[in-house]
């Protein structure tokens, strides 16, 4: 009986000690936690780039096709900002006429990569360069503008702005849908050229 005594005793200090073992190991790795992976840097700061408007090396701009409220189809980007064509620049051959102060303004959608676009034909999307060499992203051959004035996303202040800028549509055309009551759409006459 007493043998029994000893291995039962024996035993029992085995799993205590294991046991005690075991919660040291657990807690010691609750205060001093390891790293299992560790994300690679770029992986961590591409999409805080992104967010911020600005471009993320080796990438293309990223477009969406959206519907909105009184103004209906649009595009924008990645931040929500709605995004324009400027009638004096041209789509074939795709050519930006704004410049310095007007690009100040207007400041031109850029991009480093290849542009895509999420909800409308991708093959409407382009790069046109730009004077000083950078690559603008183009819509059915238009330059693609955002307007300084716009503060926050989904606003479109630059609708109609001189009789020359409008919102553009998933398909590269003018979204006429929605103009200030101080600008009026376009019209064609015999006079103009029209039918």
């Amino acid at each position: 009986m007493r043998n029994n005594v000893i291995a039962i005793a024996v035993a029992a200090g085995l799993l205590a000690a294991g046991a005690v073992t075991w919660l040291g190991t657990a807690q010691e790795k609750q205060a001093n936690p390891e790293v299992v992976a560790q994300v690679p840097d770029r992986a961590v700061r591409a999409p805080v780039l992104a967010a911020e408007g600005s471009a993320v090396p080796g990438t293309g701009t990223k477009l969406r096709a959206v519907e909105l409220p009184k103004m209906g189809k649009a595009v924008v980007d990645a931040n929500g900002a709605i995004l324009y064509r400027f009638d004096k620049d041209s789509a074939k051959p795709p050519k930006s006429n704004c410049e310095n102060d007007c690009a100040q303004k207007w400041p031109p959608v850029l991009t480093e990569g290849t542009p895509s676009i999420e909800g409308a034909d991708s093959k409407l999307v382009g790069t046109v360069a730009r004077a000083d060499g950078s690559k603008q992203v183009t819509l059915a051959g238009w330059p693609l503008y955002r307007y300084s004035g716009d503060a926050k996303p989904g606003q479109w202040k630059g609708q109609g702005v001189g009789g020359t800028w409008f919102v553009v549509a998933p398909d590269g055309t003018k979204n006429l849908s929605c103009l200030p009551t101080t600008t009026a759409a376009p019209t064609t006459t015999a006079a103009s050229g029209g039918y």
